[in-house]
């Protein structure tokens, strides 16, 4: 299953479903880094596969983690750096609500304040910035 969004299917999606978001979205994609910087791949794939801090594996399967500890419910992203641009990939990590206020996939740059969240995590995103850059710059490399 790949990520394939339509320009019909962008433009019918509402500002509010952007949210507050300190980035700018053009398309389907946030063409700009969101610390200014180039995220480390190295630490993006450590990210990827570290099961209690970025959650990635527990839905999706690629080339990370060990296989047996990977999800199946969303795409795999093996290759994903050749079906996405940079900038696309970054929208899909920070707030993929963004695109699909219906994904199952939490907008990891978002702060969710809704009640029925841990005080713990209420109003704090999953992901810092930079840590989402380390995961973008991970995933371009992921080439067919």
């Amino acid at each position: 299953m790949k990520w394939l969004f339509s320009a019909a299917v962008l433009a019918s999606v509402p500002a509010s479903a952007q949210g507050s978001a300190p980035y700018e979205i053009h398309g389907d994609a946030i063409p700009a880094s969101l610390t200014g910087q180039v995220g480390d791949p190295a630490r993006g794939e450590k990210l990827m596969g570290d099961r209690h801090r970025s959650l990635c594996s527990l839905c999706h399967s690629g080339p990370f983690a060990e296989p047996h500890m990977q999800g199946t419910i969303a795409p795999d992203l093996s290759g994903l750096g050749s079906r996405l641009s940079e900038g696309q990939i970054r929208l899909r990590v920070a707030n993929i609500k963004a695109l699909n206020p219906q994904s199952l996939m939490p907008s990891y740059l978002e702060a969710p304040t809704r009640a029925d969240i841990s005080e713990d995590w209420r109003g704090k995103p999953i992901l810092e910035k930079a840590e989402i850059e380390d995961i973008v710059a991970y995933l371009v490399t992921l080439k067919e």
